[in-house]
């Protein structure tokens, strides 16, 4: 009987490989969205740089020819928004029973996987062949959530996102959006509502996060599994899995995507620099100070990430 295999590997470790990886593909796509948005004739109003929209104002004429895209870069919107969907996600989850809410979250959830996958492919492959490949992998995961094929679905959702969203807000509507997001992360961890919402969302198989297994031979377990549903139940030292979420990685590309179209190149890479060294200082913070306990991740990387901005600025 083959044993399986016990390789433990440090969490930071993986959570930096997904952080790189999320970095590389997002300048991979980026750098050739506007000759595909040229290419298509789709109009996207200009934004100052340094402005930040806080309602949207009417939308810039097109040039003849050319498909404009509506005003969505606004601050006011996106906070209204965002909110709403807290609010929303956590009286359904308070109000209708898990079991119930299992097969709309997994649809939903593959669906945002399949549509990150296919806005990562159509800048290489022909648009039949991406609706293809990203409808098939959407519904492996739906009906088998392998712990590595969730992560990489993951990264292109959260790539694809900071892509689209980050071509339509100037960088310091990016970079006040992070620092509220990075508030709400650590009021929502320091209060127990994360942890909360985390084990509702596990026991249905279905988590907007990374998931990053202690031993190598997990990655090919399904989420699924009961060792996954009961994950937040258990003491962190007993734990087979740790948790990366997903806005700890989003809303960085995001801030660096928005940099990247405004700024240019050299200065999103310096901006992507200080929010990596931000997700580090959160692995320091935790272990040194909070001894392994629930760390949010978010505001270390979005103090560093405001330095990178006000670097470049």
């Amino acid at each position: 009987m083959k044993m399986k295999s016990k390789t433990r590997f440090k969490t930071v470790y993986w959570s930096i490989l997904i952080f790189i990886v999320a970095q590389i593909i997002t300048f991979c796509v980026i750098s050739r969205e506007n000759a595909s948005l040229e290419n298509n004739h789709i109009y996207i109003p200009p934004q100052s740089p340094g402005a930040v929209s806080i309602w949207p104002s009417p939308v810039t004429p097109a040039p003849p020819g050319e498909v404009p895209v509506p005003a969505v870069g606004s601050l006011g919107p996106i906070l209204i928004y965002f909110s709403a969907v807290i609010v929303v996600l956590g009286i359904t989850l308070f109000l209708v029973p898990v079991s119930v809410l299992r097969l709309v979250l997994r649809i939903l959830f593959a669906s945002l996987f399949s549509w990150g996958i296919f806005i990562v492919l159509i800048f290489w492959l022909p648009a039949i062949v991406a609706i293809i490949v990203s409808v098939t992998v959407g519904l492996s995961w739906f009906l088998t959530p392998r712990v590595w094929l969730h992560n990489l679905v993951m990264i292109l959702a959260m790539v694809s996102l900071g892509a689209v969203f980050g071509r339509l807000i100037s960088p310091w509507t990016a970079m006040i959006l992070l620092l509220v997001m990075a508030a709400y992360d650590f009021f929502a961890v320091r209060f127990g509502y994360m942890l909360w919402m985390t084990k509702k969302l596990t026991e249905s198989s279905t988590l907007p996060a990374f998931v990053i297994p202690r031993y190598a031979s997990e990655w090919g377990s399904n989420l699924k599994q009961s060792g996954f549903t009961r994950l937040v139940e258990e003491n962190p030292p007993e734990r087979k899995y740790s948790i990366l979420g997903g806005g700890d990685i989003g809303f960085p590309l995001l801030l660096v995507s928005s940099v990247f179209f405004a700024y240019g190149l050299t200065n999103a890479i310096l901006v992507a620099g200080f929010s990596f060294v931000g997700l580090i200082g959160a692995y320091w913070i935790q272990a040194v100070f909070l001894k392994g306990k629930p760390m949010p991740a978010l505001p270390p990387i979005a103090v560093l990430s405001l330095i990178g901005i006000l670097i470049i600025r």
